[in-house]
């Protein structure tokens, strides 16, 4: 009685630690990697605001181009409008932030350079040499960091919100 006790708690752990999203594998999500960094405090806002937070904790794999506070602030400047604006406007956002990933895990070596890369919004953009990227209306964002590892992909932050088509 007692071995088949001791078999159905080290079952139940197990099953609890699944639940929980536990693993062997420390690394955090795509969504926990941007919570541990202060200056992507606001794209964390947006990704909760436009109900993506469940999506970019999923297993993917994802490639996120995570814009940076500043890069907010300015697009906020650019537009005119407020960060509560911005985040109140769940169809605009979710367009905007979809823009920002693309399906699969793509570290920088293997970033398609001069070629359209197809975002999960649909839309493409495009990826220099000097890693800089073009969106859809011709603006340009400076890839600053690249290849966080998330454990459901990885994340290159850049220093411009990037924009699909109008």
């Amino acid at each position: 009685m007692i071995n088949w006790l001791k078999r159905l708690a080290a079952l139940s752990t197990v099953a609890l630690v699944a639940a929980c999203g536990g693993s062997d594998d420390p690394t955090p999500n795509i969504v926990g990697i941007a919570k541990t960094q202060a200056n992507l405090s606001i794209l964390v806002e947006a990704v909760v605001a436009a109900d993506l937070a469940t999506t970019l904790s999923g297993p993917g794999p994802f490639t996120v181009f995570a814009p940076t506070n500043d890069a907010f602030a300015a697009l906020l400047t650019e537009l005119g409008i407020s960060k509560a604006a911005l985040l109140a406007d769940k169809p605009l956002l979710t367009k905007v932030l979809t823009y920002h990933v693309v399906s699969g895990k793509v570290l920088k070596a293997q970033v398609p350079v001069n070629m359209p890369i197809k975002t999960v919004e649909g839309e493409t953009f495009t990826v220099s040499s000097a890693f800089v990227i073009t969106d859809q209306r011709g603006r340009t964002a400076n890839i600053i960091a690249t290849d966080v590892a998330a454990s459901n992909g990885v994340v290159h932050v850049i220093d411009k919100v990037i924009l699909p088509a109008p």
